[in-house]
């Protein structure tokens, strides 16, 4: 049988050309944090500008993962992930292009646009291709994807814009989004019977639905107790995440200890390592425990403890502004445990946009958390400036990055009282 016509070889192809599409949105959403520098002098922008401008991405990802999930339930990776991926390269090259403040917010909203339905659309491809106990770690793999994209996102991508320039460096990446959407459109398809394949054993049927049907699980989804805490967990720690490693963990080191952008990327490198790590482990263990609840506990309690390092001591040893990124990046793999716990709590039908609506909640919390840090820096800027960036001081850091720990608390409570519910109803190994 040759390699395409093997419907467990076939996926795993499809499923690396959509990765790939996954480590471009990647790369793009955290790249703020390398060109912060960059983008403050060019563009003349202030922190919550700057702030305003990373989160123009997530706006528009967490306004669309709903219909995401819809167009990915009713027509499958082949169209939308291909769609995605040259919508996101047209918006990387119109950044690129940008002369202004205006232009670039409505370009990296385009990347938004473009990059808001890869994820929904490889976990709806999971779903289709792969057994029911393997999507955790498909789950997790997919999240470490995420984690490879953060880490290009750091230091390698701060040589390169240190070398040839951050819009050069821009328009490869949206050349090879082309490339990458090429490859899903030839390879990816909605399940092995619709590319003609045999089908997978034990992989459940996940039939097509209609829109009435998505209105009818929608309205489900909005009435779900369980849902609104899961969305919780996710608005919290993933926009935490996304705004640590993604945005203010970089201009933090630089200005509090006197760091070159590409030394302070070094240690955010520590971060996307975590979520390489993290979330393919998670997501193994998860399934080989069958449990859900209490590693993502667990997870969350260590997150909240790394996140009060910088309130605390304002200005902690290197190594241990290391490690606590490190936990914050490998928080990534509990916290993507709420999409198995939806997904399985719902029919196959509706993974889609089951899925879509905690998802929709951590890109609310991506677009939230990174203005609200600014705004917070920008009440304590000096007179000096870096590079033509505004100098922020150290205290008005340990205030914004309070922000970030108060957010990880919410989601601890949030996934305590999910654990509760569920030991009352009776839920087996919860």
């Amino acid at each position: 049988m040759t390699l395409l016509g093997d419907p467990t070889k076939r996926r795993w192809l499809a499923w690396a050309a959509l990765a790939l599409v996954f480590l471009l949105v990647n790369i793009h959403r955290l790249s703020t944090a390398v060109l912060s520098e960059q983008l403050t002098a060019d563009f003349g922008i202030t922190a919550a500008q700057l702030g305003t401008l990373h989160a123009s991405f997530f706006i528009i990802y967490a306004l669309t993962q709903v219909p995401s999930g819809v167009l990915a339930d009713r027509y499958g990776p082949r169209y939308v992930g291909s769609g995605g991926a040259v919508v996101l390269s047209v918006g990387a090259l119109g950044f690129v292009a940008s002369n202004g403040y205006l232009a670039a917010f409505l370009s990296r909203a385009l990347i938004g646009l473009g990059s808001s339905v890869i994820f929904v659309t490889i976990l709806r491809f999971c779903a289709n291709w792969y057994r029911t106990d393997e999507f955790g770690t498909m789950t997790g793999l997919t999240a470490g994807i995420a984690g490879l994209g953060a880490i290009f996102a750091t230091t390698p991508l701060a040589v390169a814009i240190d070398r040839v320039g951050w819009r050069p460096t821009l328009t490869v990446l949206g050349v090879v989004g082309f490339v990458a959407g090429v490859l899903v459109f030839l390879l990816a398809r909605k399940s092995p019977t619709d590319a003609g394949l045999d089908p997978i054993e034990n992989v459940p049927d996940q039939p097509s639905v209609t829109l009435q049907e998505t209105g009818t699980y929608l309205r489900e989804l909005l009435a779900d107790v369980d849902q609104w805490l899961l969305s919780i967990v996710f608005f919290a720690a993933n926009g935490t995440v996304l705004t640590v490693i993604g945005l203010w963990g970089v201009p933090y080191l630089v200005v509090v200890y006197d760091l070159s952008v590409t030394t302070a990327s070094t240690y955010t490198l520590f971060g996307s390592i975590g979520i390489l790590i993290g979330g393919p482990a998670v997501g193994w263990i998860s399934d080989r425990l069958g449990r859900r609840m209490v590693p993502m506990i667990a997870g969350l309690g260590a997150f909240l403890v790394a996140l009060l390092l910088v309130p605390t001591l304002g200005k902690p040893p290197l190594p241990a502004v290391a490690a606590s990124y490190f936990v914050i990046g490998s928080a990534i793999g509990f916290v993507m445990l709420s999409m198995s716990i939806v997904k399985e709590k719902y029919p196959p039908e509706a993974s889609g946009v089951a899925t879509a609506t905690v998802n929709t909640w951590g890109f609310v919390g991506a677009t939230v958390l990174p203005t609200a840090m600014g705004v917070v820096l920008d009440r304590y800027q000096t007179d000096d400036t870096v590079a033509g960036s505004v100098v922020y001081t150290e205290f008005g850091y340990r205030v914004a990055f309070a922000i970030t720990a108060a957010a990880a608390g919410v989601a601890l409570l949030s996934a305590l009282t999910l654990y509760v519910r569920k030991r009352r109803a009776g839920v087996a190994k919860p």
